[in-house]
């Protein structure tokens, strides 16, 4: 059963001013957001007409943490067995953003509005240069991740 996150969230009082630094002055802003759970996609509409319905695997495989994306240019994580996962909470940040917590454990991106445009809007060329990462690196998109010394991004902290 879809859940739709409160409707407050989205209201006409939220003004581009008061939207917090990270996004684009007069970039669309969510009218809607719905978790449907036994389809894996967050659906996101947004102030500009567009409705994008983002699978969970998607968002988790392209998280904007530091675990997935690393702390620097060369430094993301291929991230594989994700197709399955499930985002069991997700929690409003601010004016400005999301952040799912995934069934696999992992919780610490935050997704801002510019960055779910961004996952809507450019679904097919993500999936195909996830798949070339994929085959690049010699692995399915279903293999179990293989974690570094015991830390989740690589390297302890």
């Amino acid at each position: 059963m879809p859940v739709a996150l409160s409707a407050f969230w989205f209201n006409d009082s939220i003004t581009k001013e008061s939207l917090m630094a990270g996004l684009t002055a007069g970039a669309p802003s969510p009218t809607a957001i719905t978790l449907h759970g036994q389809s894996r996609v967050l659906e996101v509409g947004f102030s500009d007409g567009h409705t994008f319905r983002i699978p969970f695997e998607l968002m988790r495989v392209y998280s904007p943490s530091a675990e997935v994306q690393g702390h620097g240019p060369g430094q993301e994580v291929l991230q594989t067995g994700k197709r399955e996962v499930d985002i069991v909470e997700l929690s409003q940040v601010g004016n400005y953003a999301v952040q799912p917590s995934f069934s696999d454990g992992h919780d610490s991106g935050i997704f801002s509005w510019d960055y779910l445009y961004y996952l809507g809007s450019e679904q097919d060329g993500l999936w195909s240069q996830y798949n070339e990462r994929l085959q690049a690196a010699g692995v399915g998109r279903d293999d179990p991740m293989h974690v570094a010394n015991g830390a989740s991004c690589g390297h302890s902290h």
